[in-house]
């Protein structure tokens, strides 16, 4: 077969890209060049490449690829692609949203626990020898309320509903949703900061979402709610996120994600008492490449049949 599509897997492995190929029935339609991550394509693979999986590209290089037509995010977050100077005006572009949901739903519940009952504390008394009597806080009866209610945060809804917790949240396109008990939609966000003794930030990074959690929505939160941020980075406004935990407005914060990572060592997340840090925890999984390789197929068969792709970005909303 001589027309078959020019195929890029621009990652360090791709083990499971090529089984889930070979397997789909697809690897006779295609031709495949792999690179690692801190490499750069050719002048040639440039030339001919027609279909690109990557976590993220430099700028430059979208633009020197005249036969690109569709290129897979290997993440669910699409900001580094949106800021590229030459990103391509009809380039297809999907994300790999919707793979965490076996990962990031359990880590967020686990999340829940740690900040409701007194296990850290207990680690810590064990230290020391001491035994403490601490009475847990239940979180049956709560509310939890989930900012970006997408995939991840559907799944954690069902979860936490089986814990006996009120969940309701907001969403771009605000529609009834099982678990849910209200799904309102962005502009509501006060009444839902109101309501909440679990705040959890799912939004994705766009210049609306950027500083979004500041002074005035931390101040609509209850004194003894939880922020819990495993969304991006971005979402909050570090310094009044500080100030707003220092005077005990809320009850404390635990992030998963940071403006930068790692985080800078003298940044005042590590020593300020009731934030918790975490090093990015929450997305990882041992098989995260096989939850990503069955999207990325799907797509690719999609793409090679002339059908509509999975989970494309949607470039005016930035996600």
């Amino acid at each position: 077969m001589t027309d078959r599509t020019h195929v890029l897997l621009w990652t360090d492995s791709t083990a499971a890209y090529l089984e889930a190929i070979k397997a789909a029935g697809l690897a006779d339609r295609v031709t495949l060049d792999t690179l690692q991550r801190k490499e750069k394509p050719s002048a040639e693979q440039m030339t001919r490449t027609e279909a690109l999986m990557a976590y993220t590209v430099p700028a430059g290089v979208l633009s020197a690829m005249p036969k690109l037509r569709w290129a897979q995010c290997m993440m669910a977050g699409v900001e580094a692609w949106m800021a590229l100077p030459d990103l391509p005006e009809n380039l297809v572009l999907t994300c790999a949203r919707g793979t965490h949901a076996e990962s990031m739903p359990e880590d967020i519940i686990g999340a829940l626990f740690y900040v409701a009952k007194p296990y850290a504390a207990a680690v810590e008394n064990q230290k020391q020898g001491k035994w403490v009597q601490t009475v847990a806080q239940p979180l049956t009866g709560k509310t939890l309320g989930i900012l970006g209610l997408g995939a991840i945060g559907q799944n954690v809804a069902r979860v936490a509903a089986a814990l006996g917790m009120r969940v309701i949240g907001t969403r771009r396109r605000p529609e009834p949703m099982v678990y849910v008990a209200e799904v309102l939609p962005a502009d509501r966000t006060p009444e839902v900061l109101a309501q909440s003794d679990f705040v959890l930030l799912l939004l994705p990074a766009t210049a609306e979402t950027d500083n979004f959690i500041n002074a005035e929505r931390l101040a609509m939160m209850k004194p003894g709610a939880w922020l819990l941020n495993f969304g991006r980075g971005h979402l909050i406004k570090d310094d009044d996120l500080v100030a707003a935990v220092k005077a005990k407005k809320i009850a404390g914060a635990l992030l998963d994600v940071f403006r930068q990572e790692p985080l800078p060592a003298g940044h005042p997340f590590w020593s300020t008492e009731g934030i918790i840090v975490l090093p990015h925890i929450g997305g990882p999984h041992p098989q995260r490449d096989r939850f990503v390789a069955r999207l990325f197929v799907e797509n690719l068969g999609r793409f090679l049949d002339g059908k509509p792709l999975k989970e494309m970005v949607d470039r005016k909303a930035g996600y």
